[in-house]
């Protein structure tokens, strides 16, 4: 059998070793889901950011990956090593809200409930908000279990998909006809 940098077949029995510990844990677990729930949503954010032209939303959008990178970090690390792995902070929170208010200030009141598919850049924005807002569920699950998950990453979750809905209004609304609401 040919050795890859890319594969070690040891997970194909459907289980996996936790960083740090030699003990197997099976791919459904708590952690695993919202570790892999939170990658899905940093893949997204990724696929947004190819399509959004607005420098600065792009670069707004490798920031947050850059946070979900530390924050898998911290929820896979284990009870003992998770101060190594800081969760986003405080500062990371008031940062998203400040993103949050800048984007939101030149767009005009919700009438209704948005229906996402005015642009490609906008629909990816909101395909990654909901993918961020099955992380927090996740994130959400594991904390019931696993002790020392800090509950900024949480409230980082929430902000975050509260950005990527403002950043999708704010894409669509550069557009004509961008008012498209059930």
């Amino acid at each position: 059998m040919n050795k890859s940098r890319f594969y070690t077949t040891t997970g194909d029995d459907g289980n996996t070793v936790r960083l740090g510990e030699a003990v197997r844990l099976s791919k459904d677990s708590p952690l695993l889901e919202a570790v892999g729930a939170t990658d899905e949503a940093t893949s997204a954010i990724g696929m947004a950011r190819a399509l959004v032209e607005d420098a600065a939303l792009q670069a707004t959008l490798r920031t947050v990956q850059e946070h979900l990178v530390r924050l898998m970090a911290h929820l896979a690390a284990t009870p003992e090593f998770r101060d190594r792995y800081p969760a986003p902070g405080v500062d990371d929170l008031t940062w998203l809200e400040a993103c949050i208010a800048a984007l939101e200030a030149g767009l005009p009141a919700l009438k209704a409930f948005v229906l996402p598919g005015d642009s490609l850049p906008g629909a990816a924005l909101h395909v990654a908000r909901t993918a961020v807002r099955r992380a927090e569920r996740r994130v959400v699950a594991l904390a019931a279990v696993e002790p020392g998950i800090d509950s900024l990453c949480l409230a980082y979750l929430n902000r975050l998909s509260s950005l990527l809905f403002v950043a999708a209004l704010h894409v669509d609304a550069s557009l004509p006809k961008s008012d498209v609401t059930v």
